[in-house]
């Protein structure tokens, strides 16, 4: 099967993980702390405004704590984003207020975050879709000018950025994912990221138990206590911590990031000349000047008459195929009757393709037959829907 996501790990992860074992520390230690320097390197931001935690969703939950959201605050998001985001807000007593999207992009623009705020809006939760930073910097303006708080969930966009400034530190909190289907793959895990750095050691302790003091170990070892067992707890919170061995992975992964790169810009340079010009077939828009995407889906667009059955035929090749996200406004657990015109549009229209830097020459080439044979079979019966 052509999968849609894969990992590209090997003989150079292998080796990192076994030094992990020869070292007898297998927790949360020096691997972390160097996984968390070569991240904010990357981004161009301070280590102090970075923590590495087990999950991406770990990393929105108590992004959404440290902003203060709960009982009687609104957050507005896209309806076509992630169920983690949608679960953190609700979770801690607030309202997701799902906003549209634009049919082609995905992605929110500034406009359907302001027609989407209410008086009760506290803050502003947005996707990257696919890795295309969309109008995030309008976004944060808007966000600024109406005084609340703007976290971006940066999952799609380990390299996304316009100009210098790299997506996820737009706005107050960002988060990305380092999951088994991301680009930069550490098995699991996920990084917050948060303007004040007071706010990241606040989040420090609550990723920990809401222990005040650093382990009973760290403590013998520094000889900053005599009874070094003894804890003091702040906060009720969960543990939460990456560990060394998931680090060691990710460091790796930061050093081949920009290969990895590299292949997914030509798989969508092929998938760009090749699928280009068959009938009622929508690619992706491009990037507009200064932008720099990640490169993590590619989307196509057809009649929604026929996008099921295209679907189906590309499985049927060997060629796995999804849509990515399913509407969150439909969700019954979220209580939301809202009408999202472009997001129920490009729901219903939207296919993404197999992109990983995994993919062979053949394969992009068995991807790109199969989808013109699919598509083409089917719309001479169907009219032409504009989006």
């Amino acid at each position: 099967m052509i999968n849609v996501f894969q990992p590209s790990l090997g003989a150079e992860e292998l080796a990192a993980v076994a030094e992990v074992f020869d070292s007898s520390w297998v927790g949360k230690g020096p691997k972390v702390a160097e996984f968390e320097a070569a991240f904010a390197a990357r981004l161009g931001v301070a280590g102090t405004r970075l923590l590495s935690v087990d999950t991406c969703t770990e990393a929105t939950f108590l992004a959404v704590r440290l902003a203060g959201l709960g009982a009687g605050c609104d957050v507005v998001m896209p309806t076509i984003a992630f169920v983690s985001a949608a679960n953190a807000v609700a979770a801690h007593g607030a309202r997701p207020v799902f906003c549209d999207v634009d049919p082609h992009t995905l992605n929110p623009t500034a406009e359907h975050v302001e027609a989407a705020l209410t008086p009760a809006t506290k803050a502003v939760l947005v996707l990257h879709y696919g890795g295309h930073p969309g109008e995030i910097d309008r976004i944060a303006d808007l966000c600024a000018e109406r005084r609340v708080v703007l976290i971006e969930d940066a999952a799609n966009a380990v390299a996304s950025a316009i100009g210098e400034r790299a997506c996820g530190t737009f706005g107050d909190f960002g988060v990305w994912s380092f999951d088994h289907g991301k680009i930069a793959v550490a098995g699991d895990g996920g990084m917050l990221y948060a303007r004040d750095p007071d706010l990241v050691e606040r989040a420090r302790k609550l990723a920990y138990l809401g222990l005040e003091q650093a382990s009973g170990f760290a403590q013998a070892a520094g000889q900053t206590a005599t009874r070094w067992w003894d804890i003091t707890v702040s906060s009720f919170s969960r543990r939460s911590v990456m560990n060394d061995i998931l680090a060691a992975i990710g460091c790796v992964q930061l050093r081949r990031l920009d290969g990895f790169l590299r292949r997914r810009a030509e798989i969508v340079a092929h998938y760009d000349r090749a699928l280009a010009g068959i009938p009622a077939l929508g690619l992706p828009p491009a990037l507009p000047p200064g932008h720099r995407g990640s490169h993590y889906f590619y989307w196509v667009q057809m009649p929604a008459g026929i996008r099921d059955e295209v679907a189906r035929d590309l499985y049927d090749r060997g060629i796995y195929t999804t849509m990515r996200y399913p509407l969150l406004h439909r969700v019954r657990a979220y209580g939301s009757d809202a009408r999202l015109p472009g997001a129920e549009s490009a729901a219903a229209r939207t296919l993404n393709l197999p992109l990983h830097q995994g993919l062979s020459d053949g394969d992009v080439e068995a991807v790109v037959a199969g989808v013109r044979a699919a598509v083409t079979a089917r719309v001479p019966a169907l009219p032409v829907e504009v989006p």
